[in-house]
Order: C-alpha cells, then sequence, then structure tokens
C-alpha cells in the first residue's frame, strides 16, 4: 500500500550492511534474490530452527511504525528466552517496492544479534508481497538444505508481516511462491515449515490477504485489525512463543502442534 511519494531513498543511507567473515551470502535458486547466513563451520550446535521475520515498511505502514520496529525488537529479544534460544538462527528483513527486500541482517545465532540497531523505518512505496513471500521463505529453504547436508537437524519458521496485498512484485508470482513452500518438505529440504502471514491494520486488504494465503500454501493468516501499541507487543509475544514451539518440536519429524494462530 501507498501514502505520499518521497524521493527514492537507496538502500544503504536505510541499514547500512557489514559483511564479516564469520558470514557468507548465497543465492536463491536460479532467482536474483540472495541472503547470508553464518558460515557452517562456525556453527557449534547439531540442531537448529531458522527464523525469519519480513517487515512490510510501505508508505502506509508510516503511523505506526515506530511501533512496528519495537514489535520486532521485542520479539527478537523474546526469542532469547526460549529453551532453545542457542539452536535459534534468526533473519530479518523488510520490505517494499520503494527499497526492495532489505535483509537487516542474515541467518544468525542470537548471541550475535544486537536489536538496538535496527534503526528507524523510513516507510514509503508499494507492497512486493509474493517477492518478499519468496524471498523470505526461499532463503531458509536454501539455507536449511545446505546445513541439511552437512548433517544438522533443520526446521524453519517465518512470519510475513504487512498492511496490505500484493501490487508491486516485479521477480516472481503466486506459483512461484506456491512451488516453494510446496517442495520445502516434500523434497527433503527442512524437516518440517511453518509459514504464518500477519495482516496488520490490513481492514480493506484482509480478504485478499486471505486468498494469498490459501492460494500460495502459506499455514497460517493472523488478521490484527487495529495496529496499536498493545496488539503490536501481543504480535511480538505471539513470534516469540511460536519460535520457541518449533525448536522443540525440531526432531519429532513434523511441525509444531502448539502454535495458536490468534492474537
Amino acid at each position: 500500500m501507498k501514502e505520499g511519494k518521497k524521493p527514492q531513498t537507496n538502500k544503504e543511507d536505510i541499514m547500512p550492511r557489514f559483511t564479516s567473515n564469520d558470514m557468507e551470502q548465497h543465492r536463491i535458486g536460479n532467482s536474483n534474490f540472495t541472503f547470508e547466513g553464518t558460515r557452517i563451520e562456525r556453527l557449534g550446535a547439531t540442531k537448529y530452527t531458522l527464523v525469519t521475520i519480513a517487515i512490510d515498511v510501505t508508505g502506509s505502514t508510516s503511523r505506526f511504525a515506530d511501533e512496528l520496529r519495537q514489535a520486532l525488537i521485542a520479539a527478537v529479544d523474546g526469542c532469547r528466552k526460549s529453551p532453545l534460544a542457542e539452536n535459534l538462527l534468526v533473519r530479518v528483513v523488510i520490505f517494499s517496492s520503494d527499497i526492495g527486500i532489505v535483509e537487516l541482517h542474515g541467518f544468525k545465532e542470537l548471541h550475535e544479534i544486537d536489536t538496538s540497531t535496527y534503526g528507524p523505518f523510513d516507510p514509503d512505496g508499494l507492497t512486493p508481497l509474493y517477492d518478499a513471500t519468496f524471498a523470505s521463505i526461499g532463503a531458509m529453504v536454501e539455507y536449511g538444505q545446505r546445513l541439511m547436508e552437512n548433517d544438522y537437524l533443520t526446521n524453519a519458521i517465518g512470519f510475513i508481516v504487512t498492511d496490505g496485498g500484493e501490487n508491486a512484485s516485479t521477480q516472481v508470482g503466486i506459483g512461484e511462491v506456491r512451488a516453494m513452500l510446496r517442495d520445502a518438505t516434500k523434497e527433503e529440504k527442512l524437516e518440517s515449515l511453518v509459514s504464518i502471514l500477519v495482516g496488520v491494520n490490513a481492514t480493506q486488504a484482509s480478504a485478499a490477504l486471505a486468498s494469498f494465503r490459501a492460494d500460495a500454501g502459506i499455514d497460517e493468516y493472523i488478521d490484527i485489525a487495529d495496529a496499536n501499541a498493545g496488539k503490536l507487543a501481543k504480535l511480538a509475544r505471539f513470534i516469540s512463543q511460536s519460535v520457541t514451539s518449533q525448536s522443540q518440536a525440531l526432531g519429532t519429524g513434523g511441525p509444531s502442534q502448539n502454535i495458536q494462530a490468534t492474537i
């Protein structure tokens, strides 16, 4: 969705990316999307849950952008309380047509993540929902497959948080998103994958988002009608609790059965 066009901002002006020797860049299949993940030889555990949180920063989120950023910080910090916190690898991205898909950081262990570096959001542009979903799920599938090939037991959970329906994707369509989700576990690239679409203050787009969820094969759709501080705080707790549930399911051969998709 969109409100008020502003001058184009370079991705580097919003969130500088510092690639260290601890991180390695990967490409998602044959697409133009790339992501970073901790070098596999640096990982010390034997199993991991991959977590992706993708946040819509289109123009229409401007009036609750600060609350959305605080919810993101609370969600990541809340994951530190998980009994399996040392088995989590977390990736955070923001997206809009103005900036594309911007990785705040790739898959990192929680002790290496400093949420105070999540700078203020600068909302603008339209909603490339297909691109953002494909890039978010695809990074978990690609990285998870590499981990599995190196004998790490791996599952994943992804959250796509948006206030509007698709209107700006340029790289993929609904078919590619559906195929990515379908093939993730069918081809044993991950032990299990849970995908959750969250509509925040998306009353006008709720029907379109529910339809996208069904057409793409996303596991759950949550409709948060009001983007107030209280509801977004509940969203943060839901994300961290859901991550804990999925990590506890690792090794069972299936996804968490304890995630309640209500806020």
